[in-house]
């Protein structure tokens, strides 16, 4: 793993480019930002780790945990909230036993990620299973895909 960690930040330091920059060629590499990166990088840089975690939790782009193999994204915009979206992720959240505070499962087949606006509020409440769009739906509907899902990998 350091070996890509050298790769990435090599490339940095050749192309100028900034702590931002540098934290998303790492999550591209790694689909998330290992905790050994940021040691990594800290260590390489003479910046405090303490900058890179600033930057990484303060945009929402960036992961410091792996995303499990399936994503699933809500809508909690306004259309979808008044449809009943936090009923939709309530069932989710059961059937996946997700644990309060985590947003992947521990076998790390899925992860449930609640976004502000998908801008499909014409079909809300809409739920994103690996991409594909499920609108104007319910509980049911999205359970039984996941759990096709969790059948198939």
């Amino acid at each position: 793993m350091i070996n890509k960690f050298e790769i990435i930040l090599s490339d940095h330091l050749k192309n100028g480019g900034n702590i931002i920059s540098l934290l998303q060629d790492t999550q591209e590499a790694f689909g998330y930002i290992p905790r050994e990166a940021i040691d990594f990088f800290s260590r390489e840089m003479d910046i405090a780790p303490s900058r890179f975690y600033g930057v990484a939790t303060f945009y929402s782009q960036f992961r410091l945990k792996p995303v499990g193999q399936n994503k699933i994204v809500a809508c909690c915009g306004t259309a979808c909230h008044v449809k009943g979206a936090e009923k939709i992720i309530n069932g989710l959240t059961r059937e996946l036993a997700l644990p309060e505070g985590e947003d992947t499962t521990q076998d790390g087949k899925f992860t449930l990620e609640k976004v502000a606006c998908l801008g499909t509020c014409s079909f809300a409440p809409v739920v994103l299973i690996n991409g594909t769009a499920y609108g104007k739906t319910g509980t049911d509907a999205l359970l039984k895909a996941i759990r096709k899902l969790g059948k198939s990998k």
